[in-house]
């Protein structure tokens, strides 16, 4: 019986280390795991910030698109009605002036 004890004392502290090691190793493994869902999340956060910004960027370029032909179109009705106007037809507006053409 005196044999027996010890062993079984050695085999118990054995499963207890052991269990403590299991531990520890889950719990570095944690840690890291902490770590890495971090740093994704630090990547994911650069990642959108730089999306939003080629975003913006094409949302910019498109207003300015619109702007530019906006403009091109009124330059052009512009002229149109400055022509009608100075041909004194009825309803046209003199740009220069913000006169209509009165109806005859």
């Amino acid at each position: 019986m005196t044999v027996r004890r010890p062993l079984i004392a050695a085999a118990v502290l054995s499963l207890g280390v052991l269990s403590l090691g299991a531990a520890a190793c889950t719990q570095a493994e944690t840690d890291r795991a902490e770590v890495e869902a971090e740093q994704a999340g630090e990547k994911a956060e650069d990642l959108a910030a730089q999306t939003g910004e080629v975003i913006e960027a094409g949302a910019m370029k498109a207003a300015q698109a619109v702007e530019t032909g906006a403009a091109k179109v009124a330059d052009k009705l512009e002229d149109n009605q400055a022509e009608a106007a100075a041909e004194g037809r009825p309803g046209a507006v003199d740009p220069a002036t913000d006169q209509r053409v009165p109806s005859n």
